[in-house]
């Protein structure tokens, strides 16, 4: 209590504070750096990154609340402590930056890099890469990728390479990066979203895992015939709960793959995404079988895709029995529009209607929706859910 309320006198005069850090007790030091953090002294926080006397600064318990300017400041105070080359002690070797997940947004830059080389990197639990992928940024990130020992969950997204790059390039490049892979004994769960360098290369990039995957992300990404027959006869995806696959064009390929991965996981299989996939009806009657023997399903997204009323309804009945499956997503019926594409709000409505009915025969659907694309003429999608149809704009739906 008396070193709470010392913590609290030295706050109120700001730059007191500041003066006297250097002959702060160190048991004074963490709370103080608690307080200051949360009443937002971004001075004393500064100073007090600069003079911390600890190799490692939790801000976990910080970060519950995260404030960008407060971070900024954090960081600063990290960027300015490894600046100080005639400091007594070899600051850069001692201090270590951890944290379980870490977000990317932006091209990497020379900032980026500081902070990663002061990353306490087998920390990493989770890596989320948002930016603009180009082969730089990939030499930049890959070497700290390595390192990542203990990362569990890996999430890349917008790669792309110019169109001047050659084959060998890019295997080059996908090497640099699924060679990191062999170092990673955790990585259950991979996200790729609008990776352009994956197209005819996903057999490089799974066979390189370590482990079997428990989640499985490809999304809007483009796939060879050879990738997509790949998918099912690779070893590190016959342990998959979880499969996203939103925005994958299968209209021209043969779903075969896709229903021997389902039977491969049908017993363990938790959520299925295939929304945008331009899945006609002839494709989606092939997995049907399957489908239904995906005992543990609890999430089914048919977002977008061409499916007739017939067909739709084949759908329900092959999926009616599943009693694990609370959240179902899916694409009003072909018999919802005209010639021209134009929606009709009070068909659409019967026919979901009567696909609810049909479907609470067997068992009484948690969350059922069903989605309308754009309407030519007005631009709006309709939602149906249980007996209502919502109006949305593309922007908000």
């Amino acid at each position: 209590m008396l070193l709470e309320l010392a913590g609290s006198s030295l706050l109120s005069t700001k730059s007191r504070a500041v003066l006297d850090l250097e002959d702060l007790p160190i048991e004074l030091f963490p709370p103080l750096f608690v307080e200051a953090f949360s009443r937002g002294h971004t001075e004393v926080l500064r100073k007090m990154v600069q003079g911390s006397p600890f190799t490692h600064l939790t801000l976990e318990a910080l970060m519950r609340k995260p404030q960008l300017e407060i971070i900024q400041v954090t960081l600063d105070g990290l960027d300015m402590l490894i600046a100080q080359q005639d400091h007594p002690r070899q600051r850069r070797d001692r201090l270590h930056l951890c944290c379980n997940r870490l977000k990317i947004f932006g091209k990497p830059t020379c900032h980026t890099r500081k902070v990663l080389r002061l990353l306490q990197l087998d920390s990493v639990q989770k890596v989320e890469v948002h930016c603009a992928w180009v082969p730089s940024t990939l030499d930049a990130c890959a070497p700290f990728l390595g390192q990542m020992k203990n990362l569990r969950k890996l999430l890349v997204s917008q790669f792309y390479v110019p169109a001047y790059t050659s084959e060998e390039e890019k295997e080059q490049l996908l090497a640099l990066l699924t060679s990191k892979f062999l170092r990673m004994d955790c990585l259950w769960k991979f996200c790729a979203n609008a990776v352009f360098l994956l197209e005819g290369h996903l057999k490089q990039v799974l066979s390189h895992l370590k482990m079997p995957l428990k989640a499985l992300s490809l999304t809007n990404c483009p796939l060879s015939d050879l990738d997509w027959n790949f998918l099912s006869q690779c070893p590190n995806t016959r342990q998959l709960r979880h499969l996203d696959l939103k925005g994958i064009k299968l209209k021209n390929f043969s779903l075969e793959p896709l229903q021997i991965l389902l039977e491969t996981v049908a017993a363990i299989l938790k959520s299925l995404n295939l929304k945008a996939c331009e899945i006609a009806d002839s494709q989606l009657q092939a997995i049907l079988p399957a489908l239904s023997r995906c005992s543990q399903l609890r999430a089914l997204c048919l977002f977008q895709n061409h499916i007739s009323m017939l067909v739709l309804r084949d759908l329900l009945w092959h999926t009616a029995r599943l009693s694990q499956l609370s959240l179902e997503l899916y694409p009003a019926p072909l018999e919802s529009y005209d010639a021209q594409g134009a929606i009709h709000p009070r068909r659409c409505s019967q026919l979901c209607a009567e696909f609810t009915a049909i479907l609470k025969v067997f068992r009484q659907p948690k969350v059922l929706i069903f989605h309308t694309v754009s309407c030519p003429q007005c631009g709006r999608m309709f939602l149906y859910n249980q007996g209502l149809i919502h109006c949305s704009s593309p922007a908000t739906a």
